[in-house]
């Protein structure tokens, strides 16, 4: 198989799955019993928790371990609106990732005003468009750092700003984005960050949500004191240690990675438009991450090409994972203003650390017969 699907989830790096296995044949206690078992645990989530941090220049207190990025985004924005003590405003936009979407209805349906910034035809939220619906019951606002469909970069540098500014509370969601481009913590200066394990090589199951040390938020799952009483539950060990492990393993191998995937990429989307008359990018004009390439073509359907793709040994998606399979046009797309029969054709190609171009070569071949045969006959380049 040809994989092209890496941000539905990545293959686990073989130094992450080597760091896991001791915790998986056991034994292995629970981080919180106090015995040889126990501690052994715990030593193994403080290194993974050390090792996350490290990725994005943090300290490792604050980082809580999650069960994925979807929970790790629930606990930012509904955590933060369960602090409020009278309904109050929050903001994203309209282009978030679902996990995001639903949390901010139920703020809603709690009482509180959301608004749902706007984008530009390349998906870009204007720093003009954020400062003009702050308000001063503003208490929170959430936008993704990279778009998971289109690979959208948002320059976030500046709406962080404006929140900062403000005393607005600013959440991103990083999961595309890390290790796939430079993080300037500095810069962006979120309040709380997500992150997601198996989108860097490591285990599926396992996110995070950094948070400042004076949050309090409410808590979704109670019953127990861990991760220092914002998140109850006894924690998937194994899966935090991959977690870890993952992190180490991008964190020094981050820039030949980038290089790589920007080559790759490059290699993909020259060869694609060589061969393809008709062929969108999208966002083909805005700062994109490394690996992503959301292509459409007017008149064939995104489904049908994913299901030749797959008959051919090669796994693409037809837009985001978590929307697949429901026969519906892309919100991100309808969002930049792509007209529906553009938006239903589209797919997303994303590239990993173990890409190679000889199955990148292998796929731009096999891609622009299956177009030309859909198509009825047309000559392929």
């Amino acid at each position: 198989m040809i994989y092209l699907d890496h941000n539905a989830t990545t293959p686990m790096h073989p130094e992450v799955l080597t760091a896991m296995l001791p915790y998986m044949r056991g034994p292995c206690g629970n981080p919180a019993s106090v015995h040889h078992a126990g501690r052994a645990a715990r030593q193994g989530m403080d290194q993974a928790r050390r090792q996350v941090a490290s990725l994005i220049g943090v300290h490792d207190s604050l980082v809580c371990f999650t069960s994925g990025a979807t929970e790790a985004n629930n606990l930012a924005i509904s955590g933060v609106g369960g602090m409020q003590k009278q309904p109050g405003h929050a903001i994203t936009s309209r282009t978030e990732h679902p996990s995001v979407l639903e949390a901010f209805g139920v703020l809603q349906q709690q009482g509180h005003r959301v608004t749902f910034l706007d984008c530009d035809p390349q998906g870009l939220i204007a720093p003009e468009s954020l400062q003009r619906h702050l308000t001063p019951d503003t208490f929170l606002v959430s936008i993704m750092h990279a778009n998971n469909e289109t690979g959208l970069i948002q320059p976030l540098a500046p709406l962080a700003a404006l929140c900062r500014e403000q005393g607005v509370l600013f959440h991103t969601d990083i999961v595309q984005s890390i290790g796939r481009l430079p993080w300037d913590k500095e810069a962006i200066a979120a309040d709380l960050i997500t992150l997601s394990s198996h989108k860097l090589g490591g285990p599926m199951g396992v996110g995070a949500l950094v948070m400042d040390r004076s949050l309090a938020l409410t808590p979704m799952i109670i019953g127990g004191g861990q991760e220092r009483g914002r998140r109850a539950g006894t924690p998937n060990v194994a899966g935090i240690v991959g977690f870890g492990a993952a992190a180490d393993w991008l964190n020094k191998h981050r820039q030949e990675t980038v290089a790589s995937m920007t080559r790759l990429r490059a290699f993909l989307e020259t060869g694609l438009s060589e061969k393809i008359p008709g062929l969108v990018i999208f966002s083909h004009n805005a700062p994109r991450i490394a690996n992503t390439t959301l292509l459409g073509i007017d008149g064939l359907h995104g489904e049908t090409l994913v299901m030749n793709l797959d008959l051919a040994g090669i796994a693409v998606s037809s837009g985001s994972a978590c929307a697949s399979g429901k026969g519906e046009g892309s919100h991100v797309l309808a969002a930049m203003g792509v007209p529906k029969s553009l938006a239903l054709s589209a797919i997303r190609l994303s590239i990993g650390w173990n890409t190679q171009v000889q199955q990148l070569e292998r796929f731009i071949h096999q891609f622009a017969h299956i177009v030309a045969r859909l198509q009825g006959g047309a000559t392929v380049r």
